[in-house]
């Protein structure tokens, strides 16, 4: 089993920045992909797809959604089992759920963090 926590959810005003951290425990993968999903507040319900913001995988290498790029970047320590998320000049259709996941190798076992919610106000 692998607990994920995130952290660093809050209020921001559009144009800020906020750095979301997502620390593992337990069995961690040693080859793994860590991401970051995320879901509006209104599409809580069981079932409804997440959208990948940004992943990262333990070799470093780095995916984003074109939505995001050049505003968010990813980043992880190995030493401390926890991946980052820098978001800079955030919008309001940014607001959402931001939800944590760890993936094996394959992708075949992953497992989800409870979120932290991201609110961009105009």
């Amino acid at each position: 089993q692998v607990q994920l926590v995130e952290s660093g959810g809050g209020l921001v005003q559009a144009g800020g920045s906020l750095r979301l951290s997502c620390a593992a425990s337990g069995t961690i993968f040693s080859i793994n992909t860590m991401g970051w999903y995320r879901q509006a507040p209104d599409r809580q319900a069981p079932g409804t797809q997440r959208e990948l913001v940004a992943s990262i995988t333990s070799g470093g290498i780095t995916n984003y959604a074109d939505s995001v790029k050049g505003r968010f970047t990813i980043s992880g320590d190995n030493a401390k089992n926890t991946v980052y998320l820098q978001m800079n000049s955030l919008k309001p259709e940014d607001t959402a759920v931001y939800y944590c996941k760890h993936a094996s190798a394959t992708g075949r076992v992953f497992y989800w963090g409870k979120g932290t919610l991201v609110t961009v106000s105009s």
